[in-house]
């Protein structure tokens, strides 16, 4: 018998029915399914009329199970992983498994499929050609300070996943530190309670503080910083600087006179050879 090969395979983040026909092949052709949770892919399975033997797979055993699950494939079996909803290693356990089956050279193979982060961020209407995911913030707000200042100066959309209990508190942690943003709160995609609401921050605050206790699984979708707030910030580094100190300012950041200038030049929209003048002495 030769060696048998991984499946990663997306499952329906919601709505039975969004699951691909590939991936309802391999379920029904592999020797056995790994599960973030069993009962919950056993209601998937049993749909579809799938019998296969699952075994658990989970954040909590995931380091021994990938070595269990590598000698399975090893000795000739097929396993097909999945977790309780879209794609496995997107928030979810699969990339300990992933990463020792690139170390040992094990064939496998991803398929494409439900993700809710995707779904969302088309829905949000905001700028779909440069996103950042960041999944869960973490639970201590020292850890959850890092991860933000990390992302509150990026341009690109950011992407949030959030439980129901730690959504009003997530909403007045993004409000500190990153503005009065748009804000597209997205609950229980592709469920019968499916709903998009669209927001600024503030409103989004006001919203779930007053008779709207949030239900569901969320994904948050956060403008990124704007070119006008990033104009405006930049202003206020020289704004209250003389010309003279302003060319300084550059010059001690490493940019040489010439190139300091023309840098003033252009944050006071004025001609370089207005700049040059105050220059001379420096």
């Amino acid at each position: 018998m030769g060696i048998g090969k991984l499946f990663v395979v997306p499952t329906p983040i919601g709505n039975l029915k969004d699951i691909t026909l590939r991936a309802l092949e391999i379920l029904k052709k592999v020797d056995i399914i790994a599960a973030e949770d069993t009962r919950q892919t056993l209601k998937l399975v049993n749909h579809y009329e799938i019998k296969k033997t699952l075994i658990s797979y989970h954040k909590h055993n995931e380091q021994i199970k990938s070595d269990y699950i590598i000698n399975l494939i090893k000795e000739g079996k097929n396993i097909a992983l999945v977790s309780d909803a879209g794609t496995p290693g997107i928030s979810d356990p699969g990339s300990v498994i992933i990463n020792k089956c690139i170390e040992e050279s094990i064939c496998f193979e991803v398929i494409p499929g439900a993700t809710a982060s995707i779904t969302a961020l088309v829905y949000s209407g905001m700028d779909t050609t440069k996103f950042l995911f960041r999944g869960f913030l973490p639970r201590e707000n020292k850890e959850r300070k890092i991860v933000i200042d990390e992302v509150k100066d990026r341009k690109e959309t950011l992407i949030f996943y959030e439980a129901p209990h730690r959504l009003i508190n997530t909403l007045s942690f993004f409000m500190d530190n990153l503005g009065n943003r748009k804000i597209s709160i997205c609950r229980e995609l592709t469920k019968m309670h499916e709903e998009i609401l669209r927001f600024s921050m503030e409103d989004a605050i006001k919203y779930y503080n007053y008779d709207n206790y949030p239900k569901g699984e969320y994904v948050l979708i956060v403008e990124g910083k704007s070119e006008a707030e990033i104009i405006e910030e930049e202003r206020g580094k020289w704004e209250n600087l003389t010309i003279e100190q302003h060319i300084i300012k550059y010059m001690e950041e490493g940019l040489n006179k010439k190139e300091a200038i023309k840098r003033v030049a252009k944050d006071r929209s004025l001609p370089k050879s207005d700049i040059y003048k105050y220059s001379i002495n420096i």
